[in-house]
């Protein structure tokens, strides 16, 4: 089973673009932003459709055309990003019905409901409570001399 990354794109690109942004760079493309996470462009536009839907960023077209953030990196929680580029929940239950006639297949999935949304409420105050800024913080100061 392989993790989703699309939250680690979404902010990887948000916190570049929080960093350009302090250096008074406002717009940036995406084949800047796929540098930084080294992977297609593509990629990054996909990513950045997402978060402008969401109101998180804002395209320029034409010439000197670019991404540029709506907010403050302050401003902006990952959990704002999740809920932009994730569509499913952190857990998903079985894809058919389990044995109804068997005792574990006739009580497991409300025992995982509520153990796996104790968890996604978990993360999502977990989220919520991380913004833009403090990731690039972070990364700056995490980063080798």
């Amino acid at each position: 089973m392989a993790a989703n990354s699309r939250l680690t794109v979404a902010v990887h690109v948000l916190v570049w673009m929080a960093l350009v942004q302090g250096r008074g760079r406002d717009l940036v493309t995406s084949e800047q932003a796929a540098d930084s996470v080294n992977t297609n462009p593509v990629v990054i536009r996909r990513s950045l459709g997402a978060l402008r839907r969401a109101g998180l960023v804002e395209v320029r077209h034409g010439a000197g055309a670019g991404w540029r953030l709506v907010r403050e990196p302050d401003r902006i929680t990952l959990l704002e990003v999740y809920q932009a580029v994730e569509d499913e929940a952190l857990f998903g239950l079985h894809r058919s019905e389990p044995n109804p006639r068997c005792p574990v297949g006739a009580g497991i999935r409300p025992a995982l409901q509520r153990a796996y949304g104790e968890v996604e409420e978990a993360a999502r105050k977990a989220l919520g409570r991380t913004t833009i800024g403090d990731v690039l913080r972070e990364t700056l100061a995490a980063r080798p001399a």
